[in-house]
């Protein structure tokens, strides 16, 4: 049974590589907040949070692209949940600073004042708790650097994880480390990229864990391909998916 001392109307953004790669991701942190008494709202119209233009250099593009999920966001005064610490990180912190001389700057400040990762309102906002009906199991963590330094979610999903009787998290090594994605670094340094992913999959592989969880679609991409091309039998999974799994009949 899980239980919550919060609930409300949420919106959600499920982000780009939730819907291209990893939609049963965004579906089982759909799941797991209805299921904790939250009504999901789920704009369709909404699009990318803008972090590929913004990265690489085009400011005016990125500008055009986040005030449209403004825009979308904003027809009700209600938090935002983001699956993803990268994609949240662009909306609570980058967009003001990318409007910071903008005629909308306070517009786009309310917004990402609104703005939370998946796993910090599930532990801070929501309070949830949760109980484990699943086999016992050995995995780790991977954070990714934006929950890890931006968005500051790594010990929310640590202390969800924490909750699960039969899970034992063991912990990387080099958890403060890059796995290389970098989104459209890894396309512009690809062989520093792949350098870098064999690195933490290695880390993966000392900790002996069966899977390997994050709450980051594309860093679960980079080192979900890189452990299949090693032929390592551990599976990479969204702390939501998880979660879901691990509480649900």
């Amino acid at each position: 049974m899980n239980h919550t001392a919060a609930s409300g109307s949420i919106y959600f953004f499920g982000t780009c590589l939730a819907d291209m790669a990893f939609p049963q991701a965004g579906m089982a942190a759909m799941r797991l907040l209805k299921g904790l008494g939250v009504e999901v709202i789920f704009p369709p119209e909404q699009g990318c949070c803008g972090q590929p233009a913004y990265n690489s250099g085009f400011p005016d593009e990125a500008r055009a692209v986040a005030l449209r999920q403004v825009e979308i966001f904003s027809r009700r005064d209600i938090p935002v949940v983001v699956p993803s610490g990268s994609c949240a990180g662009m909306l609570k912190h980058h967009y003001p600073r990318l409007f910071a001389e903008h005629p909308r700057y306070f517009d786009v400040a309310a917004f990402s004042g609104r703005v939370f990762e998946f796993g910090d309102y599930l532990a801070n906002v929501l309070k949830a708790s949760f109980t484990d009906i699943g086999p016992p199991v050995t995995v780790t963590w991977h954070s990714s650097c934006h929950a890890l330094r931006e968005t500051g979610a790594t010990a929310a999903a640590k202390a969800l994880l924490g909750q699960l009787t039969n899970v034992t998290l063991v912990e990387l090594v080099r958890e403060h480390e890059c796995c290389g994605f970098g989104g459209t670094f890894a396309v512009k340094r690809p062989e520093v990229s792949a350098a870098m992913v064999l690195d933490k999959v290695e880390d993966i592989r000392a900790t002996g864990a069966s899977q390997v969880l994050s709450s980051d679609c594309g860093c679960l991409l980079n080192i979900t391909g890189a452990m299949e091309r090693q032929g390592m039998a551990v599976q990479g999974r969204h702390l939501a998916e998880f979660l879901w799994e691990r509480t649900h009949a």
